[in-house]
């Protein structure tokens, strides 16, 4: 069954971020909080949530029946000249959480179009009262998504190669720090009549290998953006709904964004889905008699009411008591993990924020995305019953809340037995 699985698949999928000729995928039956299961009965620890995205687990009963009973009632209607209830709940539970600032929300399919519609917001603001403000500002070695605004606006390389003459220019500035400030200050002054928008990634940049800066200093940042009248894009499609310890980084944070953007853990890994919130001050820029000034984004599931239902049941288990205790537990098994990490020889640059470790393996080479470890470092901790997607020789965990203590500290261990294999050093 499996290798016909395995067969099949290779015949007829093209799948992401895969050299189709030297990649296999593995197939998988069925999901159980934590664990993935194949199809001989081998179960894996999944410590990516599945691309960041199942922060409950698999196969979760309460969002299936909550999921079940909505199919029952409606699955989808057009958004455009129509709403309905768990669309209009969902935004207002989400509102309520978010900065203050926050008062309407704009629905999509993904993080990627969650950030193509806060680009459009800003730069269209800019565009409806007649101000020539169109460049736009982003983090060095960004990453917001694979479609051609959310590619302008990540860092350049292989990704983005084929298609560098198509992409938009971008103002690309360092993660701020204590000694860096006053030069980006500096090159951000220098463009301030241009500059519609400043996005990024906050306090982690995950694809970029789980880079992190501090709180305080993008606090600074965005105030000094605020004060220049640059609008700021707080990408959270990554870090939102509690990877952090708080419920999204913007917790940690004395400066509001004026757009936020979010996917992944929005649904709990149910369904595909992203909303981009922002100001009443960008919104009424939209708020016309005039019907050219309107905001021309849409999808044909915009809002869906399987993804709504799914964000609703997702929140209910996120602010759950016993999750909010799962997640500082989390936190801190990481955080006493990070000192165990830090005497290894072969590890550098261990770092936590929240519910996320990582840490680079082997010191004799410079981190990559492709250096030549990951493949070995995927396998083998595939052998041993875990799912990790190295990046690069960058290891990193970001487990589903659901993990209990005990399978949390078996990773642990296996860890130190992947890293410490003399293997690694050649």
């Amino acid at each position: 069954m499996q290798q016909q699985l395995i067969e099949r698949d290779q015949a007829v999928n093209w799948h992401p971020y895969s050299q189709m000729k030297t990649s296999l995928h593995l197939p998988i039956e069925r999901g159980d909080g934590a664990y993935l299961f194949d199809y001989n009965g081998q179960r894996y620890l999944d410590m990516v949530s599945s691309w960041w995205v199942s922060i409950h687990g698999h196969a979760n009963p309460y969002i299936a029946e909550r999921l079940y009973k909505q199919l029952l009632t409606l699955e989808q209607v057009i958004f455009a000249g129509f709403t309905h209830e768990p669309a209009i709940q969902l935004s207002e539970r989400l509102l309520a959480l978010l900065p203050k600032n926050q008062q309407k929300v704009f629905y999509t399919d993904n993080g990627s179009t969650a950030v193509e519609v806060a680009l459009k917001m800003c730069l269209q603001f800019h565009f409806n009262h007649g101000v020539n403000r169109k460049k736009i500002l982003a983090f060095k070695q960004a990453y917001h998504g694979d479609t051609f605004g959310a590619m302008s606006v990540s860092e350049r390389g292989v990704w983005t190669a084929p298609f560098s003459d198509k992409l938009f220019e971008v103002i690309f500035i360092d993660t701020p720090t204590a000694e860096n400030m006053d030069a980006i200050r500096h090159i951000i002054k220098t463009h301030e009549k241009e500059i519609a928008c400043f996005i990024y990634e906050p306090l982690i940049q995950g694809a970029a290998g789980m880079l992190m800066h501090e709180a305080d200093h993008l606090s600074a940042l965005m105030a000094y953006c605020k004060g220049l009248g640059i609008f700021l894009i707080q990408d959270e499609v990554f870090v939102g709904f509690g990877r952090t310890g708080k419920l999204f980084a913007a917790d940690h944070l004395t400066e509001e964004p004026d757009v936020m953007c979010f996917s992944k853990g929005l649904t709990g890994g149910t369904m595909a889905m992203g909303i981009t919130t922002c100001t009443n001050e960008l919104y009424q820029a939209f708020y016309a008699e005039e019907k050219k000034k309107a905001l021309f984004h849409g999808h044909s599931f915009t809002a869906s009411p399987i993804g709504c239902t799914a964000a609703l049941a997702s929140l209910d288990l996120l602010l759950a008591e016993n999750t909010q205790h799962n997640l500082e537990r989390i936190c801190a098994q990481q955080l006493s993990f990070k000192t165990v990490l830090q005497e290894m020889k072969m590890v550098k640059n261990v770092r936590v924020t929240g519910t996320i470790l990582a840490f680079e393996c082997s010191i004799s080479e410079k981190s990559d995305y492709f250096h030549a470890q990951q493949e070995y470092l995927y396998q083998a901790f595939l052998n041993k019953g875990i799912l990790m997607r190295p990046l690069g020789n960058t290891i990193y965990l970001v487990p589903p809340y659901c993990i209990s203590e005990e399978d949390l500290n078996h990773v642990y261990d296996v860890i130190l037995e992947v890293i410490q294999d003399s293997s690694l050093l050649n």
